[in-house]
């Protein structure tokens, strides 16, 4: 060897000499992307071959091999990945010296701090070990030669590769199985606000398994839009190590912005809908690609017997017909043959809705025809596209995999070009389990078992598909959705009269339950109000079933047998005031018999007397009346400080609070003269655990009341711990006075981040405003408060404008100080 080969081996072995080559290569912004993952992973080839040949001779250990399995054997190696590699021997070589050899190649790369995922075999137990772990196996197929003898590494690819397609049968089974398992533990990437881009549904592990089915010949994967969409999320993998300088595929809230801006995008949403955009592409090709190779291996199995029972001849899958040019096929449904798509422009939909109503899946194939050959549907569309988009929303959850592969293939934004606005778009309110469009989706799913209850499900089916599709543009998304819900309603081809009312359940679909949580529904303006916006009986029946469909296709927080109580008790009472019922004038109700006996104890005792009883809703499937939440009665003597003393004992004691009414009572004393009795009547939920004792409770309100106990350091406390995510701020509160909502009182709306305590604090803002409390009502959101205060003066009037609005700007200064 000469003295420039040594220095060249040494140079190329020497440590520091790849750590700062690589430090330079990660701080180049002028590459990035597949460019830089391939030189990152060209570089660590050329150091580690480096050392592979030193520590050979130095060893003496011949007919061995340096191999990349897995990420690094694909060449994706990302900025702190692990460096997967085999040490291949053929065994000749004592385990000394094998071990020796190991030892000079693996110390190195743990000195310099790298993650290494190592193992030392022969071929033959590369092989038994890839047999025995399905994992093993999927590292193996992606194996690639980085130094030694590359003869060694070709035999032993070719037989982990024989392998695996001679048991393929067995294996791919276990691998869907173990795919899924995945996904039920780590969600779907696409829905996800702090995704895994690794191990999510959609993410770059679900990308090296559809690189294995190809493997396997049994069936492959589409390649339309893969390879971009492992690309974006290796990017966004990329930019989040370098950003945190960890190794890790979680993309937390708090990392978004950082990777947006290194990523050159535009903010953390733009981030999260490429990325979601491209979980969908594998999603989509996922479930395509098993539903492949499911057929192939049913195939396989029931062929050799049929074969033999028709004489060697095969047999043509059976074609049963599901609509004018669609039929089934071999478990999918497929267009007939003398369909004719270039001249049906309504074939999509028929066929569409014919899948989702057979819950069938639509070819893959025959989606893609229909995306190149069907021409567009004339604007209106003709009656009977309007009705199979009608029975394909009707389906339930067989709507969903056919809408999923009409989006794969650009379909739905062709038909609803609006579409494209809420498509990917991620929803930042952690209340919401899906994107936009998937929420609009689910929604219609909901709607379709509540079809029954309405005169017109078409109307509701296509409201529910539109209710959010003003999200994504500026203000109001109720506002901006009405006007594009009715031009698209017009599009569909509904008549005048059909587009209004689309458009009210759109511009409305909030209505009833913000009325019916955060406003009086004793009070004859709350009523009215929403009489005036809904218009009709027929109009009030649809919103009803589409704000029901719209929280259950939220999540599991934003609906509830109190929330369902409050609306359907609001539409009670709309529906008898559009049928020409005025809403009763309120009158100060006499306290009930269990009232006024706390009452008579407190003025008896001269302190809190409570009382708490469960409250009961609607009956459920089983004929059982489901709870709504507990009640709870406070009387004592009137006095200042009650509100905030009571919430705070109610915060301290883990009790979440979805209503409060205050009043006071006049009742005679023993002296011939009266006294003024406070009532609260709380309706409250335990977070955690059982309800706690009324005589805890009443306990530490006396304590409370008398300044023993101090209720703003206990929450401060509680408030320390309370989890928050690092990084992550909330928006700043916000207080308004609702303009017109009640002739009784002066409405005062709180939208705040939801805390232990929050109530306290209002109540306390509001008593130092001297202002009376008649009624609350509270709603929380996920980690969003938004409360209502019925307050007036002194003398039970409605607050002047001008003092109104101070008010409000005294609790927006408490809650922000």
């Amino acid at each position: 060897m000469t003295s420039t080969e040594t220095t060249t081996e040494s140079a190329d072995s020497e440590p520091g000499g790849y750590a700062a080559a690589r430090l330079r290569l990660l701080q180049e912004e002028a590459r990035s992307g597949p460019p830089r993952r391939a030189a990152l992973a060209s570089l660590t080839d050329d150091w580690l071959t480096g050392l592979f040949t030193v520590a050979a001779r130095q060893t003496g250990v011949q007919g061995a091999a340096l191999v990349a399995v897995g990420g690094y054997g694909r060449g994706e190696l990302s900025p702190r990945s692990d460096l997967d590699l085999l040490l291949l021997h053929d065994g000749n070589a004592g385990p000394a010296a094998v071990a020796a050899l190991a030892d000079r190649v693996w110390y190195p790369v743990w000195d310099l701090g790298l993650a290494l995922d190592h193992s030392v075999r022969t071929p033959a137990e590369a092989r038994g070990a890839a047999a025995e772990d399905l994992k093993v196996q999927l590292g193996l197929l992606d194996a690639r030669p980085v130094a030694g003898d590359l003869g060694l590494v070709a035999a032993m690819r070719t037989a982990v590769l024989a392998d695996w397609r001679n048991q393929a049968p067995k294996r791919l089974p276990a691998l869907h199985e173990l795919c899924r398992e995945r996904a039920e533990r780590q969600g779907e990437l696409q829905f996800l606000l702090e995704p895994d881009l690794k191990e999510a549904r959609g993410g770059l592990r679900d990308a090296t398994a559809l690189r294995a089915v190809a493997a396997s010949w049994v069936a492959d994967a589409p390649r339309e839009g893969l390879a971009e969409a492992r690309r974006v999320l290796l990017d966004a993998r990329d930019a989040l190590h370098l950003t945190t300088g960890r190794a890790t595929d979680r993309l937390a809230l708090q990392e978004q912005d950082q990777v947006a801006q290194a990523l050159g995008l535009l903010d953390a949403d733009t981030l999260l809908r490429q990325v979601y955009e491209a979980a969908r592409t594998i999603a989509y090709a996922t479930d395509v690609t098993w539903r492949e190779v499911d057929r192939v291996l049913r195939a396989r199995s029931v062929r050799p017997r049929l074969r033999a029972i028709l004489g060697g001849r095969a047999a043509a899958p059976e074609r049963t017909p599901l609509a004018e040019g669609v039929v089934e096929a071999d478990g999918e449904v497929v267009l007939a043959r003398a369909a004719r798509p270039e001249r049906d422009p309504v074939l999509v939909l028929r066929a569409a809705a014919a899948a989702a109503q057979s819950e069938l899946p639509l070819s893959r194939h025959v989606v893609r025809r229909l995306a190149t050959a069907a021409p567009p549907l004339p604007v209106p569309w003709p009656a009977e596209a309007r009705e199979e988009l009608v029975t394909l929303l009707g389906a339930g959850e067989a709507t969903v995999p056919v809408w999923e592969a009409l989006e794969a293939e650009g379909l739905v934004t062709r038909l609803l070009p609006d579409w494209e606005r809420v498509h990917c778009r991620p929803q930042r309110n952690p209340v919401h389990t899906w994107t936009v469009d998937r929420h609009l989706v689910e929604t219609a799913v909901r709607a379709s078992s509540l079809t029954r209850r309405v005169h017109r499900p078409d109307l509701l089916l296509v409201a529910a598909l539109l209710h959010d599709i003003g999200k994504g543009w500026p203000g109001d998304h109720s506002v901006a959705g009405e006007v594009i819900a009715r031009d698209t309603a017009a599009r569909i081809g509904f008549d005048q009269h059909d587009v209004g009312v689309i458009a009210t359940l759109v511009r409305h679909h909030l209505l009833l339950v913000e009325t019916a949580t955060r406003r009086d529904l004793d009070d004859p303006a709350t009523v009215r109000s929403v009489a005036t916006a809904v218009g009709t009986a027929t109009t009030l029946e649809l919103l009803h079933a589409l704000t029901e469909a719209d929280a259950l296709a939220t999540g599991p927080a934003a609906w509830s047998s109190w929330r369902a109580s409050l609306v359907a008790d609001l539409v009670g009472r709309v529906a008898a005031v559009l049928a020409g019922q005025a809403p009763p004038e309120p009158e100060p109700a006499a306290p009930g018999a269990e009232q006024e006996r706390l009452a008579i104890e407190a003025l008896r005792t001269g302190g809190p007397v409570l009382a708490l009883r469960a409250q009961a809703g609607a009956p459920d499937e089983d004929g059982e009346p489901e709870p709504v939440g507990v009640e709870l009665h406070i009387a004592l003597p009137d006095r200042p400080g009650v509100l905030p003393a009571a919430a705070g004992v109610l915060a301290l004691h883990r009790l979440t609070v979805r209503a409060a009414d205050l009043r006071a009572v006049e009742l005679p004393t023993e002296l011939g003269g009266s006294a003024d009795v406070l009532l609260l009547s709380w309706r409250v939920a335990a977070e955690y655990g059982s309800l706690p004792q009324a005589v805890r409770l009443r306990a530490d309100l006396v304590r409370a009341l008398d300044g023993s106990l101090d209720i703003r350091a206990r929450l401060a406390e509680r408030e320390a711990a309370y989890p928050r995510r690092r990084g992550v701020k909330a928006p700043p509160p916000r207080v308004t006075v609702a303009a017109a909502a009640s002739r009784l009182a002066t409405v005062i709306e709180v939208r705040a981040q939801d805390a232990p305590g929050l109530l306290h604090r209002i109540g306390r803002a509001l008593e130092r405003s001297g202002v009376r409390v008649r009624s609350a009502h509270v709603s929380t959101l996920g980690a969003n408060a938004v409360d209502a205060f019925y307050v007036t003066d002194t003398e039970g009037k409605p607050l002047p404008g001008e003092r109104a609005l101070a008010v409000a700007d005294a609790v927006e200064a408490a809650l922000r100080a």
